[in-house]
């Protein structure tokens, strides 16, 4: 199996004078010229998909679109592919509307304390990673021999590498995921080797010339 992750376009919580908090915020206007580009390269180099999944998040929702309709499929809407600290512990989705907003300290900082204190039942960073290892090891079983897209969050797909090379808890280290960057894993069984291959983290290609 082949597992591409790609970040969705800007939106407007990446600005560095957004002050809104937590929000499921839209793209911008780059963002969306950014999806755009996305949807215009990658048929060019990868032809095929078998599937093609999404985070429920508007700004995943807004980026997958293009692509959706340059390949010719559906997607299937996944809320375990949302970003850290927007399910609660028991990985259902808190409301869009009402996003609980991320403590002072950073998740990895404190993986098993709650990402979103000022609400009850609120996710830790090892209740992400478990949602996540949920989704990829699901992609295994349903996609063995396939080609998967999945439109998701930079958090997520950090913690994808977590999950692959069997990080602890207590990560030291973290790889930059540009906005609409490509992920490419490939599960391969090869006895007595690794099962997973990181073929490349945040290819960006298709952002040439896309102010």
């Amino acid at each position: 199996m082949y597992l591409y992750l790609i970040r969705h376009g800007q939106s407007l919580v990446n600005l560095t004078d957004w002050t809104g908090g937590n929000q499921d915020t839209p793209l911008t206007d780059l963002g969306e010229r950014q999806a755009a580009a996305l949807a215009h390269w990658l048929p060019g180099y990868l032809p095929a998909v078998d599937a093609l999944y999404a985070s429920t998040m508007q700004r995943a929702r807004q980026t997958v679109a293009p692509l959706a309709a340059a390949y010719g499929v559906e997607v299937r809407w996944d809320d375990r592919l949302r970003e850290m600290g927007n399910n609660r512990f028991d990985h259902t989705p808190w409301p869009d509307d009402a996003l609980p907003n991320y403590p002072d300290y950073w998740a990895s900082e404190r993986p098993f304390t709650t990402i979103t204190p000022a609400v009850e039942g609120g996710e830790t960073m090892m209740h992400f990673r478990t949602r996540v290892g949920w989704f990829i090891e699901d992609m295994v079983q349903l996609h063995r021999d396939q080609v998967v897209v999945a439109v998701c969050h930079g958090g997520v797909i950090e913690t994808a590498v977590d999950h692959v090379f069997n990080v602890g808890p207590g990560r030291r280290a973290e790889g930059g995921n540009t906005n609409t960057g490509l992920t490419c894993f490939q599960y391969v069984e090869l006895p007595r080797r690794e099962t997973w291959r990181l073929h490349f983290q945040n290819r960006t290609e298709h952002l040439i010339g896309v102010e």
